[in-house]
């Protein structure tokens, strides 16, 4: 067996272990992706939710950009992107949500597929 691979049976203190970044296109992902699932929101064409982060350390400031189904109850649907985001962020990259500014930059009407 390789030495490199040898594993320490206890590890070091969690100071002396390193540190962990994880940057501002990762945070985006996450926030795109949590927008995307909560009920009511809409794709537009073939783009989804859009994001942008900023912030420092482990506080983020997010905006997000998105488009909700026609009728939507938008105070409602964008409430629960607000929670869904929040929760997603923090929960996987463990960075607190310091402001998250969302635009409902569309509303797009249900349409049945014209072929079935």
């Amino acid at each position: 067996m390789s030495p490199a691979l040898d594993v320490p049976r206890e590890l070091a203190d969690p100071a002396e272990r390193g540190s962990l970044t994880i940057g501002h296109a990762v945070v985006r992902k996450v926030a795109q992706h949590a927008a995307g699932q909560v009920p009511g929101t809409a794709r537009d064409g073939k783009k989804g939710p859009k994001a942008k982060v900023g912030g420092h350390d482990n506080d983020v400031d997010l905006a997000l950009d998105l488009a909700l189904r026609y009728p939507a109850a938008v105070r409602a649907v964008v409430g629960d992107v607000r929670a869904k985001v929040a929760e997603e962020v923090e929960g996987i990259t463990g960075y607190r949500v310091r402001t998250l500014a969302v635009t409902v930059s569309a509303l797009l009407p249900d349409v049945p597929p014209r072929v079935r």
